[in-house]
Protein backbone atom coordinates (compact mmCIF):
# COMPACT_ATOMS: atom_id res chain seq x y z
CA UNK A 1 0.00 0.00 0.00
CA UNK A 2 1.45 3.31 -0.66
CA UNK A 3 2.44 6.13 1.80
CA UNK A 4 -0.23 7.91 3.41
CA UNK A 5 -0.81 11.46 1.98
CA UNK A 6 1.50 13.40 2.82
CA UNK A 7 2.42 15.47 5.92
CA UNK A 8 0.20 19.02 4.22
CA UNK A 9 -3.15 17.94 5.83
CA UNK A 10 -2.82 19.82 9.46
CA UNK A 11 -3.54 16.84 12.32
CA UNK A 12 -5.39 18.09 15.55
CA UNK A 13 -3.98 18.03 18.95
CA UNK A 14 -5.18 14.76 19.79
CA UNK A 15 -4.48 12.87 16.79
CA UNK A 16 -0.75 14.32 17.25
CA UNK A 17 -0.61 12.90 20.56
CA UNK A 18 -2.23 9.68 19.17
CA UNK A 19 0.54 9.47 16.26
CA UNK A 20 3.26 10.03 19.03
CA UNK A 21 1.67 7.59 21.30
CA UNK A 22 1.71 5.20 18.54
CA UNK A 23 5.14 6.14 16.81
CA UNK A 24 6.52 5.33 20.66
CA UNK A 25 5.20 2.18 20.89
CA UNK A 26 6.69 1.12 17.18
CA UNK A 27 9.48 2.32 18.00
CA UNK A 28 9.90 0.07 21.01
CA UNK A 29 8.85 -3.25 18.73
CA UNK A 30 11.44 -2.20 16.01
CA UNK A 31 14.35 -1.30 19.09
CA UNK A 32 13.58 -5.08 19.83
CA UNK A 33 13.07 -6.79 16.45
CA UNK A 34 15.20 -4.49 13.77
CA UNK A 35 13.85 -6.61 10.83
CA UNK A 36 9.92 -6.41 11.18
CA UNK A 37 9.56 -5.12 8.05
CA UNK A 38 5.23 -4.66 8.84
CA UNK A 39 6.38 -2.12 12.11
CA UNK A 40 9.08 -0.88 9.85
CA UNK A 41 6.14 0.30 7.23
CA UNK A 42 4.27 1.54 9.99
CA UNK A 43 6.80 3.69 11.68
CA UNK A 44 7.74 4.99 8.38
CA UNK A 45 3.97 5.69 7.62
CA UNK A 46 3.60 7.54 11.16
CA UNK A 47 6.85 9.48 11.23
CA UNK A 48 6.00 11.19 7.37
CA UNK A 49 2.28 11.67 8.94
CA UNK A 50 4.25 13.82 11.72
CA UNK A 51 6.19 15.16 9.78
CA UNK A 52 9.42 13.94 10.77
CA UNK A 53 10.25 13.30 6.93
CA UNK A 54 14.04 12.70 7.32
CA UNK A 55 13.40 9.69 9.50
CA UNK A 56 10.98 8.61 7.35
CA UNK A 57 13.34 8.74 4.93
CA UNK A 58 15.42 6.71 7.12
CA UNK A 59 13.42 4.01 8.16
CA UNK A 60 12.45 3.53 4.15
CA UNK A 61 15.61 3.41 3.56
CA UNK A 62 16.19 0.77 6.21
CA UNK A 63 13.53 -1.29 4.42
CA UNK A 64 14.73 -1.01 1.03
CA UNK A 65 18.07 -2.44 2.07
CA UNK A 66 15.84 -5.46 3.78
CA UNK A 67 13.77 -5.83 0.64
CA UNK A 68 15.96 -4.50 -1.94
CA UNK A 69 12.64 -6.08 -4.60
CA UNK A 70 9.54 -5.32 -3.38
CA UNK A 71 7.63 -2.86 -5.23
CA UNK A 72 6.21 -0.88 -2.53
CA UNK A 73 9.31 -0.82 -0.70
CA UNK A 74 11.10 0.93 -3.14
CA UNK A 75 8.07 2.96 -4.46
CA UNK A 76 7.90 4.31 -0.17
CA UNK A 77 11.50 5.21 -0.83
CA UNK A 78 10.87 7.38 -3.94
CA UNK A 79 8.20 9.21 -1.73
CA UNK A 80 9.99 10.03 0.65
CA UNK A 81 12.78 11.15 -0.89
CA UNK A 82 10.43 13.19 -2.61
CA UNK A 83 9.04 14.74 -0.06
CA UNK A 84 12.89 15.29 1.22
CA UNK A 85 13.77 17.23 -1.82
CA UNK A 86 16.40 14.84 -2.94
CA UNK A 87 14.92 14.63 -6.60
CA UNK A 88 17.97 11.86 -7.75
CA UNK A 89 17.16 9.18 -5.46
CA UNK A 90 13.57 9.47 -5.74
CA UNK A 91 14.07 9.21 -9.44
CA UNK A 92 16.13 5.83 -8.64
CA UNK A 93 14.35 4.32 -6.40
CA UNK A 94 10.21 5.26 -8.63
CA UNK A 95 12.77 3.79 -11.31
CA UNK A 96 13.44 0.77 -9.63
CA UNK A 97 10.19 0.25 -8.10
CA UNK A 98 8.37 -0.01 -11.89
CA UNK A 99 11.24 -2.41 -12.83
CA UNK A 100 10.37 -4.31 -9.54
CA UNK A 101 6.55 -4.30 -10.76
CA UNK A 102 4.95 -1.19 -9.46
CA UNK A 103 1.43 -0.62 -11.67
CA UNK A 104 -0.74 1.46 -9.77
CA UNK A 105 0.24 4.43 -12.30
CA UNK A 106 -2.92 6.37 -11.65
CA UNK A 107 -1.65 6.84 -8.24
CA UNK A 108 1.53 7.40 -9.05
CA UNK A 109 0.94 10.62 -10.97
CA UNK A 110 -1.05 12.04 -8.47
CA UNK A 111 0.20 11.14 -5.71
CA UNK A 112 0.76 14.15 -4.00
CA UNK A 113 4.48 12.61 -2.10
CA UNK A 114 5.98 12.75 -5.75
CA UNK A 115 4.82 16.74 -6.51
CA UNK A 116 8.43 17.69 -6.12
CA UNK A 117 9.14 14.89 -8.47
CA UNK A 118 6.51 15.53 -10.73
CA UNK A 119 7.81 19.18 -11.85
CA UNK A 120 11.60 17.58 -12.26
CA UNK A 121 12.30 17.17 -15.73
CA UNK A 122 14.06 13.98 -15.04
CA UNK A 123 9.99 12.68 -14.21
CA UNK A 124 9.52 12.79 -18.46
CA UNK A 125 11.73 9.80 -18.09
CA UNK A 126 9.19 8.23 -15.64
CA UNK A 127 6.55 8.68 -17.89
CA UNK A 128 8.23 7.27 -20.99
CA UNK A 129 8.84 3.86 -18.55
CA UNK A 130 5.18 3.80 -17.67
CA UNK A 131 4.03 4.13 -21.19
CA UNK A 132 6.75 1.25 -21.90
CA UNK A 133 5.37 -0.62 -19.01
CA UNK A 134 1.59 0.07 -20.18
CA UNK A 135 2.66 -1.12 -23.97
CA UNK A 136 3.96 -4.30 -22.75
CA UNK A 137 1.45 -5.20 -20.09
CA UNK A 138 -1.69 -4.45 -23.01
CA UNK A 139 0.60 -7.04 -25.50
CA UNK A 140 0.71 -9.96 -22.18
Amino acid sequence: MPKIPSPKKKLTRRQQRDLDIEIGFIEGIVARDPHYVEALQILGDDYTRRGKLDHGLKVDERLARLRPDDYLVLYNLACSYSLTNQLDGAVSALSRAIDCGYSDFRWLIRDPDLINLRHDPRFKRIQAKIRSVRLKLKRA
